[in-house]
């Protein structure tokens, strides 16, 4: 093969390199990209037009990340276009502006002056004039670094401001979820607004009177996988939204007790929007994290409740006991979580005895059961002895609620509580007239001093008495407007030991239900003697000082 002369090699055409561009596209709402030439379509149509008129590029890719932020780089598309310039299938990255490939500071100095140099990748921003081939100098110019802070910082402000935004309507009781939770709906007029999903909000009603009747966390979800109702996930697939849960897929629609535990927990059944119970560390380190409780932000009756607020509190104090499933029933025992050793404090654990009459159950102290050295004794108790004698107590105490109710109904139709009211009145006023006499003589007492008709050992002696009997006097009315609060709208209606215990008047069997209700504590001493604290003891003495005070008074 003949050589090329001098002259051939001087004039042959010089070799150009053919680039492969990866068109790289970024919109997010979050970062406040609100224009609309940063729309995906523009951003796209800008590039396209930009490569075209290119004759150093080939075979363009687009990589489209509509909805990603741009303060961190785990993003689908800017992954996958990651990979190829790896394998080589693109080696050059055009965006727009240095804003579409991010808005991290540390992170896009961090690909453009290392990871693209030691990948051999061209880069390109059309509107910010950069381009590491044709002008090296342009990456290396002030502008760029001065441009990423700026984008950096816009996005942290519009990180605040959006949490700000978002903060406010959490506290105005505005939902501001992506899915509502299981048992409501949004509203389609308002998706700010909850409205109760009837079929849904069925089976929340289900899961908290099973629970409070009885029946254990895991019994519950047995019983709802049973009778084939879908979980919270499968539920809102199957009404067509577009939700996935990480377990999804391994729980084929069955429920978890986990479920059915966070169902029992959510105070957003009782009406009260609770929110805020997570946040993002910060605008470049997209991690949640819990928020604690006391910082939740809670705004009530914003929405219909679907659970009373009552029950749900008997769920939550059920919740925060101890209880123990009896074996292959899916129910606890009837005293479970509700039964202690009287000395030690510790709860009874619930034993099977075999004896040739037959088996019968009786609880033991844990503490002697598990150690046997002397921390305690047995303070035994069979369990049907137990039932009896609570069931008797109980019934004690409900014929009590009774009378008393009797009682405050008779006072409230004799005009008792008018008499009442006016001797409270009378005394209400001679003790006004008491505090102001007091209080005029201790603001005399300064002008005496002066004057030098007492000293100063006198003043500060006398004006330590008068503020000593103004307190007393403070006191003293404040209980009075206690009274004639009560002797003047009464108390049956608004008493709970009343209302609560009164409903049981014709008790026959103990229930789950009953024992959840009406008993804080059964304390079980050494002999098998029992002392049951009852709930509701503050509005009992209340009762009871009230019938006193007007049978006195009659």
């Amino acid at each position: 093969m003949a050589r090329k002369s001098k002259y051939d090699q001087a004039t042959s055409a010089p070799t150009i390199r053919l680039w492969h561009p990866a068109l790289y596209v970024r919109l997010s709402r979050e970062d406040g990209d609100r224009d609309e030439s940063d729309s995906v379509i523009s951003q796209r149509e800008l590039l396209a037009e930009f490569t075209a008129a290119q004759t150093d590029m080939t075979a363009p890719r687009l990589y489209t990340d509509d909805g990603c932020t741009g303060t961190d780089f785990d993003r689908p598309a800017f992954r996958q276009m990651l990979a190829d310039l790896r394998a080589g299938a693109v080696d050059c990255v055009i965006v727009k502006d240095l804003s579409r490939f991010g808005r991290n500071y540390v992170g896009v100095g961090e690909y453009l002056e290392r990871v693209f140099p030691l990948l051999g990748v061209r880069f390109i921003s059309v509107n910010d004039r950069v381009d590491s081939h044709l002008d090296p100098q342009s990456m290396h110019s002030l502008i760029v670094p001065f441009r990423n802070i700026l984008n950096d910082e816009y996005a942290r402000d519009i990180s605040n401001k959006v949490r700000a935004s978002l903060d406010l309507k959490r506290r105005q009781g505005k939902f501001i979820g992506s899915f509502a939770s299981y048992g409501y709906r949004k509203d389609p007029d308002d998706h700010s607004r909850l409205l109760v999903d009837e079929p849904a909000a069925a089976v929340v009603r289900d899961i908290f009177e099973w629970f409070v009747g009885g029946m254990s966390i895991l019994g519950i979800a047995k019983r709802l996988n049973a009778a084939g109702v879908p979980n919270p996930s499968a539920y809102k697939r199957a009404q067509g939204m577009n939700y996935r849960h990480p377990a999804s897929d391994k729980l084929d629609g069955l429920w978890p007790d986990s479920s059915v535990r966070r169902i029992l927990k959510n105070r957003l059944y009782t009406g009260t929007m609770v929110q805020g119970k997570n946040r993002i560390k910060s605008h470049k380190l997209h991690v949640s994290e819990a928020v604690p409780e006391a910082d939740w932000i809670a705004v009530e009756a914003t929405h219909e409740a679907i659970i009373p607020p009552a029950l749900f509190r008997q769920a939550q104090t059920l919740l925060a006991r101890d209880t123990r499933t009896a074996p292959q029933r899916g129910r606890v025992y009837l005293f479970s979580g509700f039964i202690r050793c009287a000395d030690c404090g510790k709860a009874m654990h619930r034993k099977q005895i075999s004896q040739p009459y037959g088996n019968y159950d009786y609880y033991i102290c844990s503490t002697f059961k598990k150690q046997h050295s002397g921390a305690c004794t047995k303070h035994t108790i069979r369990s049907d002895h137990l039932e009896q004698a609570v069931l008797e107590t109980l019934r004690q105490q409900i014929a009590l609620a009774v009378e008393m109710d009797a009682l405050i109904a008779e006072i409230e139709r004799s005009g008792v509580n008018n008499r009442a009211a006016a001797r409270l009145t009378a005394e209400r006023e001679r003790l006004t007239r008491e505090r102001a006499r007091q209080e005029r003589m201790m603001l005399d007492l300064y002008p005496d001093w002066k004057a030098g008709d007492i000293s100063r050992e006198e003043y500060h002696r006398l004006k330590a008495r008068f503020t000593q009997k103004l307190g007393q006097l403070d006191g003293q009315l404040k209980a009075l407007d206690s009274q004639l609060a009560a002797a003047q709208g009464g108390i049956g209606e608004s008493n709970c030991f009343l209302t609560q215990f009164v409903k049981h008047r014709n008790l026959q069997t103990l229930t789950r239900e009953v024992v959840v209700e009406l008993i804080d504590m059964i304390l079980v001493h050494e002999g098998g003697g029992i002392t049951i604290r009852f709930k509701f003891a503050d509005a009992y003495a209340a009762a009871k000082a009230y019938i006193a005070g007007h049978t006195q008074s009659a």
